[in-house]
This record gives structure tokens, C-alpha cells and sequence, in this order.
């Protein structure tokens, strides 16, 4: 390299985004995802090692997959290559499998080929890779923040080794919004900023575990922000919230607000107001809380509030808890909205709540009853000795598919647990249930 080439090549790291020139070159300089490059860990040791066999890095965007494929270009000996799905096509991907070719041929060196976005391509240009992953002229390393078993060719996913990486948590992004502004090599430290606790801890929660978002953020913010009379850029939590484009709320995730307005959530589903119910959702979706989160209370509340008053609810609130994590942000609001609004509308019932809460409470206050002998078991030899199984009704030899026969024991033989409501479908149960004892009784 020329001292032109030099000079050029650091011109452009200085003016490349933050983000960018923020990106470790070494393993230790990795923030968070330790599940996977902790030291005792697999990756940290191929990395460590330069023994990498194809691997795929599937995640959310901002969490880390291709600031993991730069520490591997700056620490392997390998040639390395890289290349996105979203421009490059099957010429491209030609081009490099020549070279990796005329490497590994020549000089036994071998060639990590770095696909980002790789559910982008096609399965036609996924299979031309194939044979090349298999031979050893490529090590993969393909990056996705769609969920691989969906979108990567199941031939080519079985030849790779698949890490997945988790958003990053509130006290990683503030690390790196630290590192941000206050490293003077990489970051924003020449500019002498002041980043306010408040408007760190903001920005490290409504980035929502995404690196990019929270530097763009505070780049933004100190590149627009003016100096103070001290000589300081001071970054404020409006200063924060206007360059994340998200308004400050009132929610603190681990704060008294947070369990007020999940409370008024669940109230507000129970006591059938949609719009208060879809108004909560909106301020926890908002506020940055997490989706899944949200569809586990939904599905408890279709079950606790709506029983089987409505027994689709409960199925509703399921499917809607396995597509949002499926779909992520932002579609998932809309199925949650649909969620919600059913849970709201549906007619409720306790009574399945009750049922197993008294159940529980019995259990715990009275010694263990014994099961009544015609209920025990009778498929091992033996069985009848001990009378098990003796004098049982099968109910399906009966009109109604019902015989009255004693099922709870005998000690607790007058317990009534489960009380159908006049609600919705409870209301058939409980008609059903009266309908077929009464046959019983006229027999």
C-alpha cells in the first residue's frame, strides 16, 4: 500500500459513521452476546484458534453479526471476503469461489467467504454454493436477522454451525453510548460532550437492544447539538429523544409505572374495555416493552378471565404469542391489537380460575384422600387381588356418554370445584352438565 492508498483509507475511516468506526477488531472489545464468544465458549475458541468451520449468525438487526465477521477478517489468516446478498449476484459469487480456487490451490490458503443478509439470496444461488462449503474452497460465514430455518437452504444450514444472538441488554448499549462519546480514538471524545444520566439510560432502553440505533442516535444528538457556556455539548433527554424520534414517556421498565400500566392492561381486558386494553398495549409497545412479554399476560388473561366462556380465546391468544415471535416489531402490534380487542369483547368466566385455586387451596389443607378403588389402575397382573379396577362404569356404555359413579374421594366426595358461569359457552357446560344428570337420575 502507497501513502496515497494510506492516506485515502484513513480519511474514510474518519468520516465513516460512528457505528462504523466503532467496530471492535478484537474479541475482547466485543460488548455483550457472551452466551457465544465467552471464553469457554465454541466461537471464542475457533476464533481464537483460526479453525472456523461455515457458520451462520442469526439475530435482530444492531446485535453484533458482522461486527463478529470483522473480528474474524482482522484476526484470521485466512482471505476473506465479503459480500451482500441484497446487490451481489451469482458473477459475483463465481468471481470469489475463483479466486478461493486459485488460493487454497497454490498457496493452501484458505478463503472465508462473509454473506451478509444471506436469506436474501435465492435457493438457486444458495445451491450454487453448496458443493464449494462442502469441498472446503469456502468456510460460510452468513449473517440473517430472518430465522434461518425458514429462509436458508436446509442442505446448507446442516453444513453450518448456527449461533443465534440475543438483543443487547440496557447495560451493553450504555457501554457502548459511553464508549461512544467518550473514546477519543474512535468515538466522539474530541467534541467533549456531557452525556446525562438520564438521557443515557433513554437511550439504552429505546433502542430496544440495538447497537446501530442507540450510536446513530447519540451521533446525531452531538452533531446537533450546540456548546453550553461551559464548552460542553450537553446531551439532555430531550436533546435524546428527538434525535431517537421516539416522544419520553412515563415508563420505566423496572419502575412502579411499569407493573401500574400492565396492571391497567389486564384490568382493562378483563373489565371488556377494548379501548382502554388497546390504548396500554399502544403505551407498553411504545415505551420500548418487550412483545413477548406482552402475549404471555394476554394469554394468562384469556385463560383466568375468559375461561371457557369462550374457549377460542385462549386459542387466539396462543396463536397471536407464536406469531409475534415469529413476525417481530413492528407488525407484531397489529397482531396483538387483534388479541387484545377479542380478549376484551369475549364473554368472561372466572370459574375455571376458582376452580383450580380451591383445588390447590384443598390440597393443601387436607391430608392426601385415597383413590377410590374402582378408579385405580388394573392392567397389571395382580390388580384384581387388591380390587382395582373392581365395580368401575365405563361411561360410554351409557346413554349421554354419563354414569354417575364416585370419582372424587370419598373423603371429599360432596367438593364442588369447577362452576359454569351463564356466560357465553359456560353457559351450554353448565346446561350440558344439568341435562345429563337429570337423564341419569330418570333411569
Amino acid at each position: 500500500m502507497d501513502l496515497f492508498e494510506y492516506m485515502r483509507k484513513e480519511k474514510e475511516k474518519k468520516e465513516a459513521p460512528l457505528a462504523a468506526r466503532l467496530r471492535p477488531a478484537t474479541l475482547e472489545e466485543v460488548v455483550g452476546q457472551q452466551h457465544i464468544i465467552g471464553r469457554d465458549k465454541l466461537l471464542y475458541r475457533a476464533i481464537k484458534a483460526d479453525k472456523l468451520s461455515s457458520l451462520i449468525f442469526y439475530g435482530p438487526p444492531g446485535t453484533g453479526k458482522t461486527t463478529l465477521a470483522k473480528v474474524i477478517a482482522s484476526t484470521t489468516k485466512a482471505e476473506f471476503k465479503q459480500i451482500n446478498a441484497t446487490v451481489a449476484g451469482k458473477k459475483d459469487m463465481e468471481e470469489v469461489i475463483k479466486e478461493a480456487k486459485e488460493l487454497l490451490g497454490m498457496y493452501g490458503k484458505r478463503t472465508i467467504l462473509f454473506i451478509d443478509e444471506i436469506h436474501r439470496f435465492n435457493k438457486g444461488q444458495q445451491d450454487y454454493l453448496l458443493p464449494f462449503v462442502e469441498d472446503g474452497t469456502i468456510v460460510l460465514v452468513g449473517a440473517t436477522t430472518e430465522n434461518p430455518y425458514f429462509e436458508v437452504n436446509s442442505a446448507l444450514l446442516s453444513r453450518s454451525v448456527l449461533f443465534e444472538l440475543k438483543p443487547l441488554s440496557r447495560e451493553d448499549i450504555e457501554i457502548l453510548l459511553k464508549r461512544a462519546v467518550y473514546d477519543k480514538e474512535k468515538g466522539m471524545g474530541s467534541f467533549k460532550v456531557e452525556l446525562e444520566e438520564d438521557a443515557l439510560h433513554f437511550l439504552s432502553d429505546m433502542a430496544n437492544g440495538d447497537a446501530r440505533a442507540a450510536i446513530n442516535a447519540i451521533e446525531l444528538a452531538v452533531l446537533t447539538t450546540k456548546s453550553n457556556e461551559d464548552g460542553k455539548i450537553h446531551i439532555t433527554l430531550q436533546a435524546a429523544s428527538e434525535c431517537i424520534q421516539k416522544r419520553v414517556i412515563s415508563y420505566d421498565k423496572n419502575g412502579d409505572n411499569h407493573y401500574d400500566t400492565i396492571s391497567a392492561f389486564i384490568k382493562s381486558m378483563r373489565g371488556s374495555d377494548p379501548d382502554a386494553a388497546v390504548y396500554y398495549l399502544a403505551k407498553m409497545l411504545y415505551a420500548g416493552e418487550s412483545v413477548t412479554f406482552i402475549a404471555r399476560r394476554i394469554l394468562i388473561c384469556a385463560s383466568e378471565d375468559v375461561g371457557n366462556a369462550d374457549p377460542n380465546a385462549l386459542q387466539v391468544a396462543a396463536a397471536a404469542a407464536l406469531a409475534v415471535e415469529r413476525v417481530g416489531m413492528p407488525e407484531a402490534q397489529i397482531i396483538l391489537s387483534q388479541a387484545v380487542s377479542y380478549i376484551a369483547t369475549a364473554p368472561k368466566s372466572n370459574a375455571a380460575c376458582n376452580a383450580v385455586m380451591t383445588a390447590m387451596d384443598t390440597v393443601r389443607k387436607t391430608k392426601t384422600a385415597p383413590v377410590p378403588s374402582h378408579l385405580k389402575d388394573a392392567h397389571y397382573k395382580g390388580a384384581g387381588q387388591l380390587g382395582n379396577g373392581i365395580g368401575y362404569r365405563y361411561p360410554h356404555d351409557y346413554e349421554n356418554n354419563y354414569v354417575e359413579q364416585q370419582y372424587l374421594p370419598y373423603e371429599l366426595k360432596d367438593l364442588h370445584l369447577y362452576k359454569p358461569s351463564d356466560n357465553g359457552y359456560e353457559r351450554k357446560i353448565k346446561e350440558h352438565m344439568r341435562r345429563i344428570k337429570e337423564r341419569q337420575s330418570e333411569h
